[in-house]
């Protein structure tokens, strides 16, 4: 790794395998503006939900409570499981409202990174221990964030708080004057609003902070193009290894093709750069098939064994070029050579008959063929 790439030159969005590692050691994106939002949102929204119900369930509680049996006083020892019995009645009018802000503070979390869970997030680290991380922490840039960050917590809900006392100052002061009911009414009405107001402060809070924090955790697992590359050649598998791999897959496919050759009806030549086996079976293929073809070196091995396997070999040039260029291995031959393979292939059924006696020797037809195919 050269030198600019450990100086932190990190330029490079992370892969999807490099967040996924993330993921798995516990390094997810957090907002705990998000997390304290959600919970004290539906808090306040279950509060004011339910607040019939809750001051019903705590009115009967407080009843209880206060106006314990007269037998408790005579049989002390049965005074404590009489408060646990009245703490557990509290806790089932409190729980609703609980059960909500449990359930809110696990879907936020959810919200923001996903579903997960990470063992070695449980490890201890002892890194964290360190006391240059812990300054590091200090004194660095994430320290500075967090403290623009508190004194917007505290503008936001201090700005939403101080507005709505403003607003609800002169309502305040007239609760003096009013029926008990009255004022509770009004008062209840106050906190509610104060309330709403700062959860909006939070939940604003809380869309700058998420979108900063996922920001913020790409940043950190931003990579070195030294980095990107080790992994894509661990992803992929290194450059040496592939190469290596489509030589032989190369070798294998020439050895195959050299195997087809003497299956052949005739091999076309240009007559020593291009060569390209031809086979033709009457019933059982629409055309002849390219069974095998090359240039230079593998040309000459290609003449070679159709050679030693006495399968004619035809020079024609310009079709044997057209035949290279435009036909596929195990593939027939295009529709317009055709008419030029025919004649080839005619004139080899002749060759042979000629061979064995029964018919004169022919003439090398004149092959006519626009070699690219009429382009310029």
């Amino acid at each position: 790794m050269s030198e600019q790439d450990e100086s932190g030159e990190r330029t490079e969005l992370p892969t999807e395998k490099r967040r996924r590692e993330a993921r798995e050691q516990g390094n997810i994106p957090r907002s705990r503006e998000l997390a304290t939002a959600a919970v004290f949102g539906a808090g306040v929204l279950a509060i004011i939900a339910m607040g019939p119900s809750l001051a019903r369930n705590a009115l009967g509680w407080m009843k209880i409570a206060l106006t314990p049996d007269a037998a408790l006083m005579r049989q002390p020892d049965q005074l404590f499981g009489h408060v646990g019995l009245l703490l557990l009645k509290l806790l089932a009018v409190v729980a609703p409202v609980a059960g909500i802000c449990v359930l809110a503070g696990l879907v936020a979390p959810v919200a923001m990174s996903g579903l997960q869970f990470s063992q070695k997030a449980l490890m201890p680290d002892f890194k964290r221990l360190s006391p240059a991380a812990g300054l590091k922490r200090l004194y660095g840039a994430e320290s500075v964030a967090e403290l623009l960050k508190s004194l917007l917590r505290v503008a936001l809900i201090g700005g939403a708080a101080a507005i709505c006392v403003k607003l609800g100052l002169n309502p305040l002061r007239e609760l003096l004057t009013m029926p008990l009911e009255q004022a509770v009414r009004s008062g209840l009405a106050f906190t509610s609003t104060l309330l709403l107001a700062t959860t909006g402060g939070l939940i604003l809070l809380a869309a700058i902070d998420a979108p900063y924090q996922k920001w913020n955790w790409m940043r950190k697992l931003k990579m070195t193009r030294q980095e990107l590359r080790e992994e894509m050649k661990e992803s992929e598998g290194s450059p040496e290894v592939k190469g290596r791999i489509r030589q032989m897959q190369h070798q294998l496919s020439q050895r195959r093709m050299m195997e087809e050759v003497p299956t052949a009806d005739v091999v076309v030549v240009n007559p020593t750069h291009y060569a390209v086996a031809l086979k033709y079976q009457a019933g059982q293929m629409g055309a002849p098939t390219v069974v095998a073809k090359g240039v230079d070196e593998l040309a000459l091995r290609i003449r070679e064994v159709a050679d030693a396997h006495r399968i004619a070999i035809v020079s024609a040039p310009p079709l044997a070029r057209a035949l290279y260029r435009e036909g596929q291995l195990g593939r027939e031959i295009p529709v317009r050579l055709y008419a030029a393979v025919a004649q080839i292939l005619s004139y080899v059924y002749q060759l042979r008959a000629w061979r064995v006696g029964e018919a004169p020797h022919p003439d090398m037809p004149a092959v006519d063929v626009d070699e690219h195919g009429g382009k310029a």
